[in-house]
């Protein structure tokens, strides 16, 4: 125990000389003898990345810059005029630094080969993730691999180009998936070799895709190789992970069960954000997605809400009155994961020892479809960061979605693999037609909406199924980059159908109402009922009402239309921040940033 601390107080010194950013010069570190020495010493080291500023934490509040959802107020990503280099973040290299040394001292004869080449391949793969994360940002950034000194020429050295930064990528992750030796860890919080192959297949899918689409790199003809390199990273897993869906429970309840448990699904989940409540490790999904005045108040938007299949799996927009149905009908009959994502139906949460019928609220929501898949069913745990529920970081439902995308792309997926993946996922969420097949008719609704450039009507399905599989896990925005579809960032932000002012509505079809939406004043209030102003000008001094009906008194709910949102081909990457820029000219600024 006296060694391990000695351990971590060295290793803290190492962390601490780090250096934040490119120009910064490190401080002197102790010897490194006890951390490199021995095999402990490189576990506690190794440990320590985990922590890393640029990781996902127990956070369940992603996907809120995305398309699908309505939040509170625009995005200023998206606001003409309000982003800029001066307002720009992220070109922050400290935790390379930390990367870097470790691999650079790794090295020491008194730790046996194979040992050193395991925690040097728990290293590379966050140094791949490291600058995955720094190339979805920026694009062309720097490649560094060695710990910086204060003459080291690349502190203000150019950016080296996307090809020569995502071969070191791929090369650093195969290099963990050939090195690393744990197959399996019943916690599932640590990096195992089919966690090195889940990243693989996800970072060769976006930047496979991302050359396809992004046909003005010029690198479309490489884009192949990175879409096998997906492909056979995932087949790994699939083959010999010894991972499945998890199904227990049913098609009604299996799947949110993987997002509101305490421990994780290890059936489903590789890696998780495990909660502690005795360490003060907790998540505030419940106070995140139930709260009128914290986060984001994210809901869905009606268009989205529409791509939800009809369980025999035919497309719910098939229907000519979709339109114009209301949110207690247009519910009913469809894919199980839509019961398990907002709240709808016979949806209840726990108050006071009691479980009591819970429709949406609306003074949280803003369309009508309310998010339930991270909270739990406690009201108790509305006001804080209370939640216990562990937050997957790898599935193995993005595994096969990522298996099938790629294949897809190539042209080469066949029927048995789209009832391996597509069809599973299917499966598990009561769907019964359409599972043993690829599709062979386009969905009219997805290219309309969504996806105008695509005909093939199985690429169109798969990006279906990945929006509803992955929806609020944090894959969306990078999504809409790499297929080049940031123009669905200025979609309407609608909610549910309205029929008429002044009419109380029964939502979940309890016997109670619990909306009603006027223009002036409010009527007679009915006890339980929450009214809307949906008045196109409110308040003494007329202001601008941000929460409408699309035909003035009936029709979708419309929130904040008033609000310009404007996607150009440079948000495709963020500026390079204007203080880094100053501080070295030679990184050039991305392409219309001023």
């Amino acid at each position: 125990m006296k060694r391990q601390h000695i351990i971590m107080i060295l290793l803290g010194c190492i962390t601490f000389a780090a250096c934040q950013k490119l120009d910064q010069q490190p401080q002197s570190t102790p010897s490194k003898e006890i951390v490199f020495g021995t095999e402990s010493g490189l576990k506690i080291a190794t440990n320590a990345f985990y922590g890393l500023d640029f990781l996902p934490k127990n956070s369940t509040s992603q996907d809120a810059m995305s398309d699908y959802l309505a939040v509170k107020a625009v995005p200023d990503f998206i606001r003409p005029g309000a982003f800029g280099a001066n307002t720009s973040s992220g070109w922050v290299w400290r935790d390379l630094r930390q990367i870097n040394y470790f691999i650079e001292n790794c090295n020491n004869p008194a730790v046996p080969v194979a040992t050193r080449k395991n925690y040097l391949g728990i290293a590379r793969y966050f140094r791949a993730y490291f600058y995955m994360e720094k190339v979805k940002r920026f694009g062309d950034v720097p490649w560094i691999n060695k710990a910086l000194n204060a003459d080291d020429p690349s502190l203000t050295a150019g950016r080296d180009k996307r090809t020569l930064v995502m071969d070191s990528v791929l090369a650093d992750l195969d290099y963990a998936c050939t090195n690393i030796q744990a197959t399996n860890d019943p916690s599932r919080t640590t990096v195992t070799k089919w966690v090195a192959y889940a990243l693989k297949s996800r970072v060769c899918l976006f930047e496979g895709t991302f050359r396809k689409y992004h046909a003005e790199l010029g690198l479309t003809g490489t884009a192949d190789r990175w879409l096998n390199e997906a492909v056979s990273s995932a087949d790994q897993i699939m083959k010999n992970g010894g991972f499945s869906i998890n199904t227990n429970g049913g098609p009604g309840t299996s799947y949110r069960q993987v997002f509101t448990s305490t421990a994780p699904n290890t059936q489903e989940v590789l890696q998780a954000a495990v909660a502690d409540a005795s360490l003060g490790i907790l998540n505030e999904a419940n106070w995140w997605w139930t709260s009128g005045t914290y986060g984001a108040k994210a809901s869905f938007t009606r268009t989205f809400i529409n791509t939800y299949l009809k369980l025999d799996g035919t497309p719910y927009t098939n229907d000519p009155t979709y339109r114009t149905t209301l949110f207690k009908d247009e519910v009913k009959n469809r894919d199980l994961r839509l019961k398990q994502t907002i709240r709808m139906g016979d949806y209840k949460r726990l108050r006071n020892g009691q479980l009591v019928p819970a429709p949406p609220v609306f003074s949280y929501t803003f369309t009508g479809y309310q998010p339930i898949k991270w909270t739990l069913d406690d009201e108790s745990l509305d006001a804080g960061a209370l939640n216990t529920n562990a937050v997957s970081l790898f599935r193995y439902a993005e595994v096969l979605l990522n298996f099938a995308e790629a294949k897809a792309e190539l042209g080469t997926l066949t029927n048995a693999e789209w009832a391996a993946t597509i069809g599973a996922l299917r499966a598990r969420a009561g769907i019964t037609g359409g599972l043993a097949a690829k599709p062979t008719v386009v969905d009219q609704y997805l290219v309309d909406n969504y996806f105008p450039g695509i005909t093939d009507p199985t690429i169109l399905e798969i990006r279906r199924e990945r929006g509803i599989e992955l929806s609020l896990e944090g894959f969306r925005f990078s999504d809409l980059l790499r297929w080049k579809r940031g123009p669905l960032m200025e979609q309407e932000w609608n909610g549910f159908y309205v029929p008429a002012l002044n009419t109380p509505m029964d939502l979940n079809e309890d016997g109670i109402l619990d909306v009603a939406f006027y223009q002036g004043t409010a009527p007679t209030p009915v006890a339980g009922v929450t009214y809307v102003n949906v008045s196109p000008k409110i308040g003494t001094a007329n202001a601008v009402n941000s929460q409408l009906l699309k035909n003035g008194t009936s029709g979708e709910l419309i929130w904040m239309n008033e609000v310009p949102r404007k996607w150009d081909d440079r948000n495709y990457y963020y500026p390079i921040p204007l203080a880094d820029l100053q501080r070295n000219p030679n990184l050039k600024q991305n392409p219309d940033w001023k």
